[in-house]
């Protein structure tokens, strides 16, 4: 979860090494610091907290140099102190780390016996410790990682300055993503690209395993063998802009609002003339689809099961990542194993992707980030062409998401002679009329946020729905949660009457997702249950809905009418705008929740 950046330059490094940290915070954010060679002497500066405290020392206490390391953390081994903050150092070496280290207190036993004891909490420090003891014992700086890299256990990316080594930086990577960057005279590494991108546009993914030995005249990669590896090139295009809130207070609010263009570009990619899938998406022969990831991509893989089977017939399994392959899954030859992530590098997902290679028919990938290691390790990878999402708390990448996946199923209809062509156009009109009411739904902001000022006050929300509108419900709930710290559960409307109606009272708002689908009356009927019981209901419908079930209802917002097949994308718009106006009233950071980071990369 942790961002990590290297950087051998011509020109003072601290700067750049904070400006990459800025574009990484979103993978972590309890402490910082960089560490720099100069004049053969190796430094370092930590700081408590966000980027600012770092970059508030460091106009206290400068750091020169033209080569360093730096890093943004998410805390898993220790609290988020100064000694347990990154780099570490030990020796004439400086560590900066994404991942576990999972047999460190063996290897840390180990080296105290032998005199290197460690200072800190952290498992990254017992990396630091084995490289100076090899240092110690003679080795060059190479040898001394070849050495240690053999003796580690678990996930990492790593990136390693040494004392007395103004040319040079050595990383490596097994589980955790890395990338290397090339530059005119100057070399750059970082956790993805979008901390390059400042820098330079030329990038070198590196692949399970490998390990490089970088200079200011280029790379040196080896594999997981101790073999020259060649990795290719490859051009970015990252388009700066979209890393800044462009006159929106917080990213997430941008995010909310980019979502009519980016649905717009996403079905205008897929489905501008017809259905336009990649011809290597086939469900011919297909028995089942295996729907794998985490968090909101799980709950947006729990919308398209009711879409593959209502759609296309074909029946659909849905699987949480973190748990997937310990279950020892049944998987048959025939299925296709579907993986979803805004990031592409979940590492529970990446996990589960690798546990079913050779296992089913074909894998695919829906992810935001093309060239991220899950897409690279499927046969088929399906952008969703949502483009940057900063704020932690996924929004525009959910609906693009679901929309991806809603052609999926569409596409699994017409291989499996489900749908006609008549059906076939007009579900694809109700997809292209979205991004229009998802303008309009944007523009209930205003008394959705005077809800959300009520909701600000409470301590416990639920949220319901019916039928593709139940995974709504636990999206609703889960970004209430993220963003607010309100205590918030989503439920199958049906479900209510068999335990969770035990919570209702007047102090619990009750938010009911029901566009007027075929399941209306039924969701009517358990709202009913809960204002019997003295429950504030927050009722989302359409005008029909809200004219013919709003009254009685706490609160109502009527939102504009849609297919009903497809209102769970419309409907995550007022659901997004509700968490964020409730975290705008209770004054939390809403780009930035506490304990949480926006790509997974340990497990």
């Amino acid at each position: 979860m942790c961002g990590i950046v290297g950087v051998l330059g011509n020109h003072e490094v601290a700067p750049l090494l904070v400006e990459a940290l800025k574009r990484l915070e979103y993978r972590g954010y309890d402490s910082a610091g960089i560490a720099t060679v100069n004049r053969g002497r190796l430094d370092r500066r930590r700081a408590v907290g966000k980027l600012v405290n770092l970059s508030d020392l460091l106009v206290h206490e400068p750091l020169a140099g033209k080569s360093g390391i730096g890093h943004t953390r998410w805390a898993t081994h220790g609290a988020a102190t100064v000694k347990n903050a990154h780099p570490h150092r030990a020796g004439g070496v400086a560590v900066v780390h994404n991942g576990i280290i999972e047999n460190f207190k063996e290897l840390r036993a180990e080296l105290a016996a032998a005199g290197y004891a460690a200072e800190s909490e952290t498992d990254t420090e017992t990396v630091a410790l084995l490289l100076h003891q090899a240092l110690d014992d003679g080795a060059t700086p190479t040898e001394a990682v070849r050495r240690t890299l053999a003796r580690l256990h678990g996930a990492f990316a790593l990136c390693l300055l040494f004392d007395g080594q103004d040319d040079l930086l050595i990383c490596a990577r097994k589980g955790s993503p890395l990338a290397i960057g090339w530059g005119e005279g100057e070399m750059f590494v970082g956790s993805d690209a979008i901390a390059l991108a400042p820098m330079t546009d030329r990038i070198t993914y590196l692949e399970e395993g490998d390990w490089a030995v970088i200079t200011r005249s280029g790379a040196e990669i080896f594999d997981a063998r101790g073999r020259r590896a060649n990795r290719p090139e490859t051009r970015i295009q990252l388009d700066s802009a979209r890393i800044e809130k462009a006159g929106y207070k917080h990213f997430m609010a941008k995010e909310i609002a980019e979502q009519p263009v980016v649905v717009a570009e996403a079905l205008k990619h897929y489905a501008g003339a017809g259905l336009n899938l990649p011809e290597g998406l086939d469900f011919k022969g297909i028995d089942r689809v295996l729907l794998v990831a985490c968090g909101t991509a799980s709950y947006a893989c729990h919308v398209a099961k009711y879409w593959f089977e209502q759609i296309a017939g074909l029946p659909a399994e849905i699987d949480v990542a973190s748990e997937f392959r310990y279950r020892d899954p049944v998987l048959s030859p025939a299925a296709m194993a579907v993986f979803v992530s805004q990031s592409g590098e979940t590492a529970d997902t990446l996990a589960a992707l690798r546990h079913v290679r050779e296992k089913v028919a074909r894998i695919v990938s829906v992810v935001n980030v093309p060239t991220s290691s899950i897409a690279r390790e499927s046969d088929l990878a399906l952008p969703i062409l949502a483009g940057i999402e900063v704020g932690v708390a996924s929004t525009k990448a959910f609906t693009c998401q679901l929309t991806v996946l809603a052609l999926m199923a569409l596409k699994a209809a017409v291989d499996r002679g489900r749908i006609d062509t008549e059906t076939l156009g007009a579900r694809l009109a109700a997809l292209r009329a979205l991004p229009g009411l998802m303008n309009a739904a944007l523009a209930l902001s205003e008394p959705v946020a005077k809800i959300a000022e009520a909701l600000a006050k409470t301590d416990d929300v639920l949220f319901l729905g019916r039928g593709p509108m139940f995974p709504l419900a636990l999206e609703g709930a889960l970004k209430l949660k993220e963003i607010s710290y309100i205590h918030a559960e989503g439920y199958a409307s049906g479900e209510l009457k068999h335990g969770p109606i035990a919570l209702i009272d007047a102090s619990v708002p009750v938010i009911v997702l029901a566009p007027t689908d075929a399941l209306f009356d039924k969701t009517v009927s358990n709202m009913q249950e809960v204002m019997a019981r003295h429950g504030k209901v927050v009722l989302l419908s359409d005008a029909e809905g809200v004219a013919e079930a709003g009254a009685g209802c706490w609160k109502t917002v009527a939102l504009p009418q849609v297919d009903p097949l497809w209102a769970p994308i419309l409907y995550a718009v007022p659901a997004q705008l509700l968490a964020y106006h409730t975290a705008i009233a209770k004054g939390t950071d809403v780009d930035q929740p506490r304990n949480l980071a926006k790509s997974v990369t340990v497990e």
